[in-house]
């Protein structure tokens, strides 16, 4: 019998990944996909936004949410027994596709696939790595090179990057395909810009594909027939030759949960104070706004800032403000959930 094909979907926080997967199942063109979501904190914002969207194409029950922790540092624990309850499902799904936290490293996942009982029923069809062009250009992943040789030259000891840099690198390292989101927020000049830095972290012969808001051919994702499991070596990493474990000790992440916000236009511009303040990285979740009937979603990447309503809050659930706040290590936890208390009503710890 045939592998099944899948499609492992990469890149930070805020890239764009969960729009890019809406995208998909609203164009699946026949296809039946299952999904493995994994988000990197305890509420599961991704799968929320993605259930429903296409039933046909993905119906609930092949959406499988793997949350509080990266898929790579869970692969035996998570990942391994999720693929096999989907490949040993009678009508077993068309492509699977993978949607890893913004903070993964694509290899150890990758490698998963040649573990015996996955390897004869599933390849990877192509790693697709999604890169924010306005955050890129904004200088967010790239490292200050003269500050840098300043630092090594102080300090003959010190040979790191920072974590963002060395995020972008193992995602990119390791893509198929990369599709640069977001451009209609940069020029021609930024954007130009932005491809060289990507090429020159990519392998040769990875095609870069334009994007505003995720909106990709799915034939252009789907059949790029990379069988990446099995071209492991030519995918560079930083933990190559190592265990292949690693944590996240330079990332924080908590839930602000609160009731419904009275004035919601308060809400985004403290959100936009504090997220200058303390440097956030990434703001998302589910706020119940007062005298609404909609469930709105927030959105922030860096100082960006998105909110919709996506759909009626259903009678079975509860009205509940659940914002997922992400930074570097060192956030002050007290200080911003001080700050969301007065917009938020109450807020629990």
């Amino acid at each position: 019998m045939s592998k099944v094909p899948t499609t492992v979907i990469t890149g930070f926080l805020g890239a764009g990944k969960t729009t890019l997967i809406r995208h998909l199942l609203q164009n699946a063109k026949g296809r039946r996909l299952a999904l493995i979501i994994n988000e990197f904190g305890d509420v599961g914002v991704d799968g929320e936004l993605v259930k429903g969207c296409n039933d046909e194409a993905c119906p609930q029950d092949d959406i499988v949410e793997l949350a509080n922790g990266c898929i790579c540092c869970t692969v035996a624990d998570d990942f391994l027994p999720t693929m096999q309850k989907l490949l040993d499902r009678e009508n077993k799904p068309d492509h699977i596709i993978i949607e890893t936290s913004g903070l993964a490293l694509p290899k150890p996942l990758v490698k998963a696939f040649q573990w015996p009982d996955i390897r004869t029923r599933a390849t990877v069809d192509g790693v697709v790595a999604l890169i924010d062009a306005d955050a890129v250009a904004a200088g967010r992943f790239a490292a200050d090179e003269a500050a840098l040789a300043a630092a090594r030259a102080a300090d003959p000891m010190l040979d790191h990057e920072s974590p963002l840099e060395e995020l972008f690198e193992e995602q990119l390292g390791c893509a198929d395909m990369v599709v640069l989101n977001k451009t209609d927020l940069v020029d021609a000049d930024a954007l130009a810009h932005v491809e060289t830095l990507v090429l020159a972290e990519t392998r040769p012969g990875v095609k870069i594909v334009r994007a505003d808001h995720g909106a990709v051919d799915i034939a252009a994702l789907l059949g790029i027939t990379a069988a990446a499991e099995d071209d492991l070596d030519s995918r560079p990493s930083h933990i190559d030759g190592l265990d292949e474990d690693h944590d996240h000790d330079d990332f924080d992440s908590f839930v602000v949960s609160g009731d419904d916000v009275a004035d919601l236009d308060a809400l985004l511009a403290r959100l936009k104070d504090l997220i200058a303040e303390h440097d956030i990285l990434r703001v998302k979740g589910m706020v119940a706004v007062g005298g609404k009937p909609g469930r709105l979603v927030v959105q922030a990447v860096g100082p960006r800032i998105q909110h919709f309503y996506d759909r009626a809050w259903l009678p079975q659930e509860m009205r509940h403000t659940q914002l997922v706040v992400i930074g570097q290590k060192g956030l002050d936890r007290a200080a911003i959930e001080a700050g969301l208390a007065g917009v938020l009503g109450s807020v629990d710890a």
